[in-house]
């Protein structure tokens, strides 16, 4: 199955997320096939970004998004 998740980069207390499209066998971190935006939890604007067409289309398609990626999408659509 295919998923709609965070993969973790940065460095160690300075956490940064990339919104990637993955198979849920494949690593956190690890092999994605398309990256489609980020999170980074540190700064205090312009903190999650993802690009809305692809991610119609990969729902499209019967990729499922994470708990955490359903919630920024939520928290970004009503701060916007």
């Amino acid at each position: 199955m295919v998923k709609i998740r965070l993969a973790r980069g940065g460095t160690k207390k300075k956490p940064y997320y990339r919104v990637v499209v993955a198979d849920q066998r494949c690593k956190r971190d690890g092999r994605y096939l398309e990256h489609i935006g980020f999170y980074n939890p540190m700064v205090t604007e312009n903190r999650f970004e993802i690009d809305a067409e692809r991610v119609k289309h990969w729902l499209s398609v019967g990729a499922q998004p994470t708990d955490r990626v359903i919630r920024l999408m939520k928290q970004a659509k009503t701060n916007a």
